[in-house]
């Protein structure tokens, strides 16, 4: 908020300058003039100086017409007709004239790169005795092919000339800074000091040490700093501004900040540089901070550099505030028209996500470069926006030669194409690039990985073959290709391809192949990998350690994941969020607590991702203490705005029973996205609340939110859960008519289960055998729970016969088909698939419940006879019993799938383990708390009914979590009114 108020300030107090202003009056301008001065005030200093040559001077009466018509020439860009003019004047002007003439032309065809016009120009130079030699029309020709970007040109001219001045060799140095040459720079440098008697000066080493940040080189930097320090330049501005770039280059911002504190004079070309050596070094406060300071002095005023250097800044830390702060600031100072300007302010709106304000911008920017284009289009692109992105590119092509696609916007369109629709439309940009014959390695990597995106692995080897001098980008990018798209052992055979041909992986190769294992869940060849990985000395690195870690806990192997991340000796914070989310994902979420109090306790920052993780393994456990003191760390951490974070928070209350808690912390949200929505229907779901989920989704669409895959697996969930069938199939015929989102396999299996429910067994059958794809052990699953429930014998064979087809080594589809067989009173066809399992070596689970009762979670086992307390229990479960009977609870025996008589299925039902945790909460919580139990199982019948009649006669909610859903016994009801 400081920053915010000081340059609301700084937007009041700024005074309103009139068009044009910057280009005349700038600080930042006058001192981009300076060289331009510097070398005309060295001329001065020359004996062969044009002033100095006064016995030469033009007759006055002849000098403007011709000099006049050669400027007017140049300035419309005419260069070929000035050239003819000064060949046919050459011989009648005067030699000061047609040397100023040619130096208006030399610097006509640097401004335009006007090369050809140039050499022509150089070689009517060099063939003039006159001028061949001269060292003004040298230091021009040098410049002006500088400005052209060819500096081959620049050191011929340099080597031809018979005697050279310091100027001379100013301008070489100066030519190679200019085109990023930073070693050629260095060396001619190395040259001047070793092989003549010059000595740098002040044009010099702005120069050189601009090539030192140039090559990251802060220790050669550091040697041409004492140089300066010795010859006594350290106080020229100009030196000084270029150790301030040259050490923020280099990421020494102490060093920097030294320089610069201890300029004697700074100008606006020094605070920006410092300001830019903050904001590239990550040092975002302090460059905001200086910033501020920089307002508050005297004469200065922000500039275009210092808006689009502080832009980014805003961007990359999220501070649209401040952004709008400097919008507002540009707008005043007269500087928002400028195309840089406008095109760092549509970035930084886009990267805050106000896509809106970023479009506006761009729409009423008049002054478009393709800069601007490739800004917006990359904004698309990213946000996933294909349509836009594509038709942003066609709109550039219709601007003119000069808007055209360049390789740049190529490169940013390319991540819009992800997959099959977008394949057409990235031939097409293929076509474009090789007419355009952009061959730049980075595109064509680009191209690999869009291929192969799409589904277009043999195109993408072809653009692989194509590339001449292949690299180890080129080959990362095809081996990611493979194993990001499902080829896994064709990625790994071109790995030993890679290292045969002589090129080594990388961590990026060895991680593309890892991540592609992993999602695949390809133990064998992960192992083959990390087989490689040790044999080449590779496991030391730290992505490759954490890409190895990743692979072991999506393949379930969370104990040897442990053993690589104990071994690793500079564990990151990535290294710790993978391993502790990785127990949450494996079910160990004891694990996963343990080791987020140890990072903690050694001083490890948690990160959104370890946080998620707690949460989930409090959701695993309903450990609903430790689930609260987790949100009170997040709140005191301020990490509830993150949208993940928010999101598992909702969950984790909803999976403790805690449905107003999670509503609470949903309706806190200040910016309600797509998950946050979907965590809150689906949390009412599970909880039976079919309406308020409905209502929450029809609300989200009026606000504007698009419902996604995720949206309709929860809303048809909850419509399942509360017998809401006609309301579920409405949703399911929506997404197919509006074409909202496809259909997937988990969107008809909460259709079928709801239907399974609803008792239409033979609606749920038809469903399965007409849906695109091929129904799997879930919904097999689903629809035999539902024959049992029904009692339907001919349909529960079927489903069963096609469940054990697919899953035969899993006791609960034998158990199911048993209860089925079992509730029918088919007790030979019960033994005959006992028989089957006991065959196999399958037991079925136990019915397990827990609670959690001051801190500590208490769990207990059907027919458990080693509890502690269990007398204490069953002494209370029996006076619990005789109460509820006097208002009507009658054992349910059905419920007990054994060839027992009836007294000894009383006896079993009394044992079951919800009854048990019920009764031991009783014992140990006082009058009125809510009771929260869990089960792994499904509630039978008998339970629930004793249930509902408990919470009547103590007076208090009773919450139950079985493996389906969530019932809240109140005053003798269920919230699931009995449909379960």
């Amino acid at each position: 908020m400081k920053w915010l108020q000081q340059l609301t300030h700084a937007v009041i107090i700024a005074p309103s300058l009139p068009s044009g202003y910057y280009h005349h009056q700038s600080p930042l301008y006058r001192t981009n003039l300076k060289p331009n001065k510097s070398f005309n005030s060295l001329y001065s200093k020359s004996s062969l100086s044009l002033s100095n040559q006064t016995d030469s001077l033009p007759d006055q009466t002849t000098r403007p017409s011709f000099l006049q018509e050669i400027a007017a020439l140049c300035e419309t860009d005419n260069l070929t007709a000035a050239l003819t003019l000064i060949q046919s004047h050459s011989k009648n002007a005067t030699s000061l004239q047609a040397k100023e003439a040619i130096g208006l032309l030399l610097q006509a065809c640097g401004n335009q790169k006007d090369i050809e016009t140039g050499r022509r120009l150089h070689k009517f130079v060099s063939n003039s005795t006159h001028y061949r030699n001269d060292y003004v029309l040298n230091t021009r020709l040098i410049k002006m092919y500088a400005m052209c970007g060819s500096p081959l040109d620049s050191r011929f001219v340099f080597d031809t000339m018979e005697t050279k001045n310091l100027i001379q060799w100013n301008a070489l140095v100066s030519a190679y800074t200019r085109n990023g040459l930073y070693g050629d720079v260095v060396k001619v440098f190395m040259d001047l000091v070793s092989n003549t008697e010059f000595k740098p000066d002040n044009f010099t080493f702005p120069s050189v040490i601009k090539a030192c940040g140039g090559i990251l080189d802060d220790r050669l930097g550091e040697v041409i700093h004492g140089m300066v320090i010795k010859m006594g330049l350290v106080l020229d501005v100009f030196v000084g501004n270029a150790l301030v770039g040259m050490y923020g280059k280099c990421g020494v911002v102490d060093e920097a900040m030294k320089v610069f504190d201890f300029m004697p004079e700074t100008n606006l070309v020094s605070w920006n540089a410092m300001i830019c050596a903050f904001s590239e070094n990550g040092f975002s406060r302090e460059s905001f901070d200086l910033l501020m300071e920089m307002l508050g002095e005297e004469g200065l005023l922000p500039d275009v550099v210092t808006v689009v250097t502080i832009l980014p800044v805003c961007a990359g830390e999220g501070e649209v505030g401040i952004g709008m702060g400097i919008h507002g600031l540009a707008v005043k100072l007269g500087l928002s028209e400028e195309v840089m300007v406008n095109n760092a302010m549509v970035y930084m709106y886009s990267k805050c996500g106000y896509l809106n304000e970023a479009q506006m911008l761009f729409v009423k920017n008049k002054n478009k470069n393709v800069v601007s284009w490739n800004t917006m289009i990359s904004v698309f692109s990213l946000e996933g926006d294909v349509n836009e992105a594509f038709n942003l590119v066609q709109e550039m092509q219709n601007q003119g030669e000069e808007m055209k696609a360049n390789e740049v916007t190529i490169l940013n369109v390319l991540p819009a194409c992800l997959n099959k629709l977008q394949l057409r439309s990235l031939k097409e940009l293929h076509g474009y690039s090789f007419r355009h014959c952009f061959q730049h390695e980075e595109l064509s990597n680009a191209f690999i990985l869009a291929y192969a995106k799409c589904g277009a692995l043999n195109s993408a080897e072809n653009v692989f073959l194509g590339i001449r001098d292949k690299t180890v980008s080129s080959w990362n990018a095809l081996i990611g290709g493979h194993a990001q798209n499902g080829d896994p052992r064709e990625a790994l055979h071109l790995l030993f391809q890679m290292t045969y041909s002589g090129q080594q992986p990388d961590w990026f190769t060895i991680s593309s192949l890892l991540l592609a294992c992993a999602h695949l869940k390809s133990l064998q060849y992960g192992k083959e990998i990390h087989g490689y990985v040790l044999r080449n000395g590779l496991e030391t690195d730290c992505f490759v350690g954490t890409s190895l870690l990743s692979h072991y806990i999506h393949c379930g192997r969370a104990s040897s994941a442990r053993v690589l991340f104990d071994r690793m000796k500079d564990k990151n914070l990535v290294s710790w969020n993978a391993m502790i989310s990785g127990y949450s994902q494996n079910g160990l979420p004891y694990d996963s607590l343990a080791l987020f109090r140890k990072s903690l306790f050694e001083g490890i920052q948690s990160h959104e991702i370890a946080i998620v993780s707690v949460f989930g393994a409090c959701s695993q456990l309903s450990a609903l203490r430790l689930g609260k003191e987790a949100h009170g760390y997040v709140l005191k951490a301020l990490q509830t705005e993150d949208a993940f974070v928010g999101c598992s928070i909702i969950d984790m209350y909803a999976k403790s029973g805690c449905i107003k808690e999670s509503r609470k912390v949903f309706d806190g949200l200040t910016d309600k996205n797509v998950a946050s929505w979907n965590a809150i229907i689906a949390a009412h779901g599970i909880h039976g609340h079919g309406k308020e989920a409905i209502k929450l989704y029809e609300r989200m669409k009026k606000v504007g939110q698009m419902p996604d895959r995720f949206t309709y697996i929860g809303i048809l969930m909850a419509c399942g859960h509360a017998g809401l069938v006609e309301e579920g199939l409405k949703y399911f015929k929506e997404m197919q008519n509006l074409n909202v989102v496809e259909p997937k396999l988990e969107h008809y299996a909460c259709l079928i289960d709801m239907l399974g429910r609803a008792g239409r067994l033979n609606d749920a059958l038809r469903l399965v055998n007409e849906m695109p794809e091929e129904a799997d052990n879930r919904i097999w699953s689903s629809l035999l729970s539902s024959c049992r429930t029904f009692g339907a014998l001919e349909i529960g064979e079927k489903v069963a016969k096609k469940l054990l087809e697919l899953e035969p080594d899993k006791a609960e589809n034998y158990v199911l088909l048993s209860n089925l067989y079992a509730g029918l009173g088919k007790w030979d066809d019960v033994r005959r698939v006992r028989q089957m399992m006991k065959e196999i070596g399958l037991q079925k689970d136990a019915g397990c419940s827990w609670i959690e009762v001051g801190g500590r979670v208490y769990t207990f086992v059907v027919g458990d006879s080693l509890q502690p307390k269990l007398a204490e229990i069953r002494v209370t479960w029996r006076g619990l019993e005789e109460r509820i009977s006097e208002i009507g609870y009658k054992p349910n025996t059905s419920s007990v799938l054994h060839e027992v008589g009836e007294e000894e299925k009383i006896d079993i039902l009394r044992g079951h383990s919800e009854k048990l945790a019920i009764s031991f909460g009783l014992l140990k919580t006082t009058k009125g708390t809510p009771l929260r139990v869990y089960k792994n199982l499904r509630i039978c019948a008998d339970c629930h009914n004793a249930a509902k009649l408990i919470s009547k006669v103590v007076k208090r909610e009773i919450v139950v979590r079985d493996n389906k859903r969530f019932h809240h016994f109140r005053d003798g009801l269920c919230s699931c009114c009995d449909y379960w």
